[in-house]
């Protein structure tokens, strides 16, 4: 699946380019409990049509119904002016819309957004461009230049400025069972995901389709993949020749994430050869993860992909996880996790 805020833009920009009328949602401020991020678009077309989320769908509803089926679609969808809607003030909104206890959120409706616009828009963001988008709430100018940095979304009175980046990328090493199912939940998840393994015989059992799959060696794939802050990296070969080479490149990266399966024993053995043969500094080594995913006791190729997409998305996403999660702590002291 690819990114979905891609997605919802090249949709709308279909529709438009159609000379259909719609308008892109966009989550502007949260309080409390909110089912989506802030920056989180929709769109919804005058058919119907809808792409994205705001919210778990009750939400979604109500702007289909008052958008496209009430009274209020002649002058809404006609080219007004950007409007803010808020959901969720009352308990009893609350209640109708599905939000958590407690959850309010508001919402910029802009109609009608330019074709030209949002094609321009696409383009940049399918050419791996990370873009900031300002709109200006009293007249729906919209103004997008490349940026180098992502930043939160901000709004004032005046505009909302918004940060589209491009898909989230993850480069797996080694196209084996265990690569399979990472690669799965991982393209589900919203990543670009590509899979390098020189060895014949395992690019052909390969059964997943929606994934890269490169046959060059693991260290010229990672300097061609250009690793970014939206970029992880993982060995899974269990191979020092492939894995190793992978990681050498990797640790002077700028990716969110580096990690190898192993374990406990050999991720020491592989940080020690890393250092005393390849002159990898105690910097460098802190930033590789392994053993990787969070402790769930999993046993099976399966579970330990859950394992491992847990901890990337986690890391992905800013949070810092409890030493409890930690696969080595975990194993160091089974009695804390005795039933």
């Amino acid at each position: 699946m690819e990114n979905l805020d891609v997605l919802v833009l090249r949709k709308l920009c279909a529709w438009r380019r159609e000379g259909k009328k719609a308008l892109l949602a966009t989550v502007i401020r949260t309080w409390g409990s909110s089912p989506r991020p802030l920056g989180s678009v929709m769109a919804l077309c005058e058919d119907g049509a809808v792409v994205g989320s705001v919210s778990g769908g009750c939400i979604e509803d109500d702007l289909i119904y008052r958008y496209t089926g009430g009274s209020e679609k002649t002058v809404l969808i006609n080219g007004a002016p950007p409007c803010l809607v808020r959901y969720g003030v009352t308990a009893e909104e609350a209640y109708r819309f599905g939000l958590p206890c407690g959850g309010t959120l508001e919402i910029l409706l802009e109609f009608n957004p330019d074709a030209a616009s949002l094609q321009e828009l696409v383009t940049a963001l399918e050419q791996g461009q990370l873009m900031q988008r300002t709109v200006s709430l009293d007249t729906g100018t919209v103004a997008q230049r490349p940026i180098q940095q992502p930043s939160p979304l901000s709004i004032d009175d005046s505009v909302l400025k918004n940060t589209f980046g491009p898909e989230f990328r993850m480069l797996l090493i080694g196209a084996g069972q265990l690569t399979e199912y990472v690669a799965t939940m991982a393209l589900f998840s919203g990543f670009a995901v590509t899979v390098c393994d020189p060895r014949i015989e395992y690019r052909n059992g390969w059964s997943v389709p929606g994934a890269t799959v490169l046959a060059d060696m693991p260290d010229d794939v990672v300097t061609a993949f250009r690793p970014d802050r939206r970029s992880c990296i993982i060995a899974l070969t269990h191979d020092p020749k492939l894995d190793d080479l992978a990681l050498l490149e990797a640790l002077g990266s700028n990716a969110f994430y580096v990690g190898a399966i192993g374990s406990r024993r050999n991720n020491q053995s592989r940080r020690q050869r890393l250092a005393e043969h390849f002159d990898l500094t105690p910097e460098q080594l802190a930033r590789l993860r392994g053993p990787i995913g969070v402790y769930i006791g999993s046993k099976s190729p399966a579970e330990i992909a859950v394992s491992v997409m847990a901890e990337v998305i986690a890391v992905k996403n800013g949070l810092m996880l409890p030493d409890s999660f930690d696969v080595s702590h975990a194993k160091s002291n089974p009695s804390e996790y005795a039933a």
